[in-house]
């Protein structure tokens, strides 16, 4: 089973993806997003190259667990990649992953431009992880 992971925002998504035994999470290239649309559209072509099962988004959760604008925007993007994917798409708390994230690349000596590269899909490499480790047995 392959599961992909988007870390969709405004600016970049991030992207990740699981071995095809479900156990490790691995970074894809972050992308730039230009619309919601085209990031569906992004996010699907390697959904089909790879042959994916299903979809874990990130849902940014506030640190008291209640939904903000970007949560509902979130699963509004999520509906539409799930219509349009005609796979499963689960959402997962990402609170502070970015944090996290961004603690793992500064502690991999990754300079500051380089990690504004990577940040996204480091996310969504943790959210992913996050997933497998709960769900897959």
């Amino acid at each position: 089973m392959r599961i992909l992971s988007v870390d969709y925002g405004d600016v970049r998504t991030g992207l990740a993806i699981s071995d095809l035994l479900g156990l490790i999470a691995s970074p894809l290239p972050t992308f730039k997003t230009r619309s919601m649309r085209s990031a569906i559209d992004y996010i699907a072509d390697v959904a089909r190259e790879n042959e994916v099962d299903r979809i874990v988004v990130g849902l940014p959760l506030n640190m008291d667990g209640s939904e903000g604008e970007r949560a509902r925007k979130t699963r509004a993007f999520a509906r539409v990649l799930e219509r349009v994917c005609a796979v499963p798409v689960i959402l997962e708390d990402e609170r502070l992953t970015s944090v996290e994230a961004e603690n793992i690349l500064i502690e991999g000596n990754v300079k500051r431009d380089k990690r504004k590269q990577l940040l996204d899909s480091m996310a969504a490499r943790l959210i992913l992880q996050s997933y497998l480790d709960r769900t897959v047995k």
